[in-house]
């Protein structure tokens, strides 16, 4: 009976095991959001549903993490975090399940931010911003492997919050008197401006067919949400709030935008159609989301 006893309880413990291994799988195959979320006077990351349910904390260590980003696979995520009592901002990498951290980008009192894959995962751009010796804000773009290894300025682009469209090249801010949308190769040539106005237009995303692209602007004051075709023609304002919005990412079958709105204490994460419908709270305490493969 003993030995029957012991049995019993090896097939309940394995049969437990199991349980939570499905469990954890479906999770995450759940998690379809990356965000930062505000501890404290801290961030972390963490990955989250389309309803914001099944949260899951994905950084510990650096205690000031941002702008996250995955990977084409699915398989890692690229995200910011902040040194030196957060005056170097540094490029990580960490798998979707919490392992292998590891910090890329190591340029003190450089703050580099806004990490994005390109479409074969090889490579990530970044966003590179410092004041130089005589004190000029300078605003750069780099790129490097997805190690970290090669890392390069592409010297003819000055801007920031590059994303890799999906034929390769390279969408971008202009550092100007106003900020533009542009387009780039990714080796800094054929540089085409898609946008024209005395405001400050930031953070451009494309759509997953290449077809659109989602971006925010101030140029109605507040800073909203827009969408333009590829080609900059059919400008359309999503957003109308009384509150700043920042950072809009596509949803994967491209019928959707997410975005963060402002808060008293930080920010909130919204969903709207492209159509700028059906707007929608579906994140408390969260900032700078993306959507994940």
């Amino acid at each position: 009976m003993k030995i029957l006893s012991k049995k019993v309880k090896v097939i309940k413990i394995h049969l437990l095991a199991v349980l939570l291994m499905i469990i954890s799988s479906c999770s995450e195959k759940n998690h379809k959001i990356a965000y930062s979320a505000k501890e404290s006077n801290k961030r972390a990351i963490y990955l989250t549903t389309t309803e914001g349910e099944l949260k899951t904390k994905l950084t510990n260590s650096i205690k000031n993490d941002g702008y996250p980003a995955g990977s084409p696979d699915g398989k890692s995520i690229a995200f910011y975090g902040k040194y030196d009592k957060r005056k170097t901002w540094s490029i990580h990498s960490i798998n979707i399940d919490g392992t292998n951290a590891k910090r890329l980008t190591h340029a003190k009192n450089k703050w580099d931010s806004s990490p994005t894959w390109s479409p074969d995962g090889k490579k990530i751009a970044f966003a590179r911003e410092y004041r130089d010796t005589e004190g000029k804000w300078i605003e750069e773009i780099w790129i490097m492997n997805s190690d970290g290894s090669e890392q390069h300025q592409i010297k003819s682009l000055n801007g920031g919050g590059p994303s890799f469209m999906p034929d390769g090249r390279i969408l971008f801010h202009s550092k100007s008197e106003f900020s533009e949308i542009c387009i780039a190769d990714s080796d800094g040539s054929n540089i085409i401006t898609l946008t024209n106005n005395s405001a400050e237009d930031w953070y451009p995303e494309v759509s997953p067919d290449g077809k659109q692209i989602t971006f925010m602007s101030d140029r109605d004051e507040k800073k909203e949400i827009y969408i333009m075709n590829i080609d900059g023609s059919n400008q359309k304002r999503l957003t109308f709030n009384d509150v700043d919005d920042w950072n809009p990412s596509w949803s994967p079958d491209g019928s959707t935008i997410i975005f963060a709105s402002e808060t008293d204490e930080y920010f909130d994460i919204y969903m709207i159609n492209k159509d700028g419908s059906s707007v929608k709270k579906i994140i408390d305490n969260g900032s700078q989301a993306s959507w994940l493969k």
